[in-house]
C-alpha cells in the first residue's frame, strides 16, 4: 500500500514538475502586470487568464499523456484534456491530470490492437486518424462526464480548505505534510496537490498560502541547525553544509536522513511547519506561483509584493521553533549518532521491499572498463541529482578521469544505461527501470568519502 501511494504521488507530481517553468513564467506575469502588481499593464495582463485556463492545464495533460505513451500519448492526452477545460469556469488541473494519462493509455491500447494488421502504405493514415478520432471521443466524454466529476471534487476540496481557513486550522496540515515529506512524498504533495490548489487561489486573490506549506525551508533549516549545535560526529560536521544547500539550493531531501537518525525530531518539524503556516495565515501572506526548488531565493522571487514581511517571518519562526524543539529532543534522547550512514540505512525501508545488494553482487565490473558516461538519478531529475552529479564530476576531474556525468529522473533513464548513481532509498526503483545497470548508492550527499570510493573503483577499472 505504501509503495502504491508513493508511485501514485510521483505520477501526479511528474505531470507538473516538468512544467514548473511555465508556472513560474505565469507567476512573474501575474506579479508584474495585473492591476495590483508591481508594473500594472492592462495589455500584458491579458495573458494571465488564458495562460491559467488553457496553457498550464494543457501542458499538464500533454505531459500526462507523454508519461504513458510518449509523443502519440501526449497529443491525444492534450486533445482529451481540452474537453474538461472548456466545460469549466475554473482552471481544470485535476481534470487534465486524469484525461492526459487516459488519452495516452487509450491510444497505446489501440496501437497494440492494430499492430501488424495495417496494410502497407496506410500506416500514416491510420496513425493520424486514430489519434484524432480517439482524441475527439475522449474530449467529448471529458466535457460531459469527467468535467462534472472534477468540478464536484474541486468544490469538495475547496470546501475543506475553506473550513480549515475559517476555523484557523490550516497550520494542522503540517501534521501530515512534514511526515509525508520524510517518506519522499515532498514532490507529490507540493506539485501534485498544493500547486493546483494554489494556482486556482491566485486567480481569486492574487496570491496563495498553499505555495508555502510544503516549500517553506524553515523547518528543515531549524533541524539542521540543531544538529550543528548538539549533534555528534559526522552528523554534526555535515549539518552546516547541508543547511546551506537546503536553504539556498532548495534541496529538501538532504535533511530527510537526519530525521531518520532520530525519528523523534519529526515532532520538531511538525511544530515548526505549523508555526510557519500560522504566521502566514496571521499576516495573510502568500506567493504568486510555486517556489521550485523550495529555496529562500525562489520563495522571495515568487513573493507577492505585500507579503514579504509575513513570508520572511514565517521562515524565521519555523526555523527557530524547529531548532529549539529539536535541540531539546537530541539532548534528551542522547542518541549515539556518530555514524550518519548507519542511520541513513533506514531510508531503504521506505522505498525498498527487495534486496538490491543481492542483485548487484551479480553485476560484474566489466561495464566500467572504458566507461564514458555515468548518470546520477533522483526522483525528479532536478535538485538532488544535479547536486550529486556536480560533486561526482568534480572528483572525477580531479583524478583525471574523462567520464561524462549527467543527471535525470529515474523514470527517464534510458534502458541501455550502464552506470547509475542514486540515493540509497531509490536503488530499487533504478533497478526496476534499468535492471542491467551497475548501481552505486549514495546515503549522504555531503559524505565525500562515498564519492571517493566510487572514483577509486572507477580508477581501478578504467
Amino acid at each position: 500500500m505504501k509503495e502504491s501511494v508513493q508511485r501514485f504521488g510521483r505520477f501526479l507530481s511528474g505531470m507538473v514538475m516538468p512544467n514548473i517553468g511555465a508556472f513560474i513564467a505565469w507567476g512573474i506575469i501575474t506579479a508584474l502586470f495585473i492591476a495590483t502588481g508591481w508594473l500594472p499593464n492592462e495589455k500584458l495582463a491579458t495573458m494571465v487568464d488564458p495562460m491559467l485556463k488553457y496553457l498550464l492545464p494543457i501542458l499538464i495533460g500533454y505531459t500526462g499523456g507523454h508519461m504513458v505513451y510518449e509523443k502519440r500519448g501526449a497529443v491525444v492526452g492534450a486533445i482529451a484534456s481540452f474537453g474538461v477545460i472548456v466545460g469549466a469556469d475554473i482552471p481544470m488541473f485535476i481534470g487534465c491530470m486524469a484525461m492526459g494519462p487516459i488519452g495516452g493509455y487509450a491510444i497505446k491500447k489501440f496501437d497494440a490492437v492494430v499492430n501488424g494488421k495495417v496494410k502497407s502504405g496506410f500506416e500514416m493514415l491510420v496513425n493520424n486518424f486514430s489519434a484524432g478520432i480517439i482524441g475527439f471521443i475522449l474530449a467529448c466524454l471529458g466535457m460531459y462526464i469527467i468535467n462534472p466529476v472534477c468540478i464536484a471534487l474541486t468544490d469538495a476540496m475547496g470546501a475543506g480548505v475553506a473550513f480549515l481557513v475559517e476555523n484557523s486550522l490550516l497550520p494542522l496540515t503540517s501534521l501530515l505534510v512534514e511526515p509525508a515529506k520524510v517518506l519522499f512524498l515532498n514532490n507529490a504533495i507540493n506539485h501534485g496537490v498544493f500547486t493546483p490548489l494554489g494556482t486556482e487561489q491566485v486567480l481569486e486573490t492574487g496570491k496563495s498560502i498553499f505555495f508555502l506549506i510544503e516549500a517553506n525551508p524553515g523547518p528543515g533549516l531549524g533541524l539542521l541547525l540543531a544538529y550543528s549545535l548538539v549533534g555528534k560526529g559526522m552528523s554534526k560536521s555535515s549539518a552546516p553544509g547541508a543547511a546551506i544547500i537546503h536553504f539556498f539550493g532548495g534541496i529538501h531531501e538532504i535533511y530527510f536522513p537526519y530525521v531518520l537518525m532520530n525519528p523523534f525530531t519529526i515532532i520538531a518539524l511538525m511544530a515548526g511547519g505549523a508555526s510557519g503556516v500560522f504566521i502566514n495565515v496571521m499576516f495573510n501572506s502568500g506567493l504568486v506561483a510555486p517556489a521550485s526548488p523550495g529555496s529562500i531565493i525562489a520563495i522571495l522571487s515568487m513573493c507577492e509584493k505585500s507579503s514579504y514581511f509575513g513570508v520572511i517571518l514565517s521562515v524565521v519562526v519555523a526555523a527557530a521553533v524547529t531548532c529549539v524543539i529539536a535541540v531539546a529532543i537530541l539532548k534528551v534522547t542522547d542518541k549515539d549518532d556518530n555514524d550518519l550512514e548507519d542511520a541513513q540505512q533506514k531510508v531503504k525501508d521506505l522505498k525498498q521491499t527487495q534486496n538490491v545488494d543481492a542483485i548487484e553482487e551479480t553485476t560484474t565490473n566489466t561495464v566500467l572498463v572504458g566507461l564514458k558516461k555515468i548518470t546520477f538519478a533522483c526522483d525528479a531529475g532536478m535538485g538532488s541529482s544535479a547536486m550529486g552529479a556536480s560533486l561526482l564530476r568534480k572528483k572525477l576531474q580531479e583524478e583525471g578521469l574523462n567520464i561524462e556525468v549527467n543527471n535525470c529522473a529515474i523514470d527517464d533513464l534510458p534502458k541501455d544505461t550502464q552506470v547509475v548513481v542514486t540515493q540509497q532509498s531509490l536503488a530499487q526503483r533504478v533497478h526496476d527501470r534499468v535492471p542491467t545497470a551497475k548501481v552505486y548508492k549514495i546515503s549522504n550527499f555531503m559524505a565525500m568519502k562515498e564519492y571517493v570510493e566510487i572514483v577509486e573503483e572507477l580508477k581501478s577499472c578504467y
